[in-house]
């Protein structure tokens, strides 16, 4: 899993450790030293903890003009046991909403299983985006079976075209751009 990195090519648009507004506003990475791990497997250093012992995450892109951001996963999605998507919810979500951020782009291609719970942290999430979305980019289909499990396609849209395998050949506006037209179709 060490070998896993977050996208970093749009380093040159947006850097989540040089944000003001980012929880992770002056954070110093260590690339000699690989600390963080998921179950024993040591994860590159670029990953970054938002709580949870098993999901790690990377703030690919955040536009506070357009109100939307880009968060890329890594690990097991686990609500069951490590209730994951409260440690998503109140410490960046909670977070970034208080900035006027409401489109929601998780990439989740890197997540490796998810063990749901209830949904009452995505309803609440859901609702307080209010005239935005939230959207998972390429899944894996068996983390989106379970996900429809437990109901959390209600909240989040996933599958279909927006499985964007090419997502890196694009820059943050234009992905943010081509998922928002796919969305404005599914909800229109």
């Amino acid at each position: 899993m060490h070998n896993i990195e977050p996208y970093y090519n749009w380093l040159k648009y947006y850097n989540v450790a040089e944000d003001p507004n980012s929880p992770y506003d002056g954070k110093e990475y260590n690339f000699d030293l690989y600390s963080e791990n998921i179950y024993g497997y040591y994860i590159d250093p670029h990953w970054d903890f938002m709580g949870s012992e098993t999901l790690y995450i990377k703030i690919l892109f955040t536009d506070y003009d357009r109100g939307f951001i880009i968060i890329e996963f890594i690990g097991e999605w686990n609500d069951a046991i490590n209730n994951d998507v409260m440690y998503l919810k109140r410490n960046i979500i909670d977070h970034f909403n208080g900035y006027g951020i409401t489109k929601y782009i998780l990439i989740g291609e890197n997540i490796l299983n998810f063990h749901g719970s209830d949904d009452s942290y995505y309803e609440e999430w859901f609702e307080e985006v209010e005239d935005g979305w939230i959207t998972g980019v390429n899944f894996r289909d068996f983390v989106q079976d379970e996900m429809k499990n437990f109901n959390i396609d209600s909240y989040i849209n996933f599958g279909g075209e927006l499985d964007i395998v090419n997502w890196r050949t694009l820059k943050p506006q234009l992905f943010f751009e081509k998922i928002d037209h796919i969305i404005g179709h599914r909800i229109g």
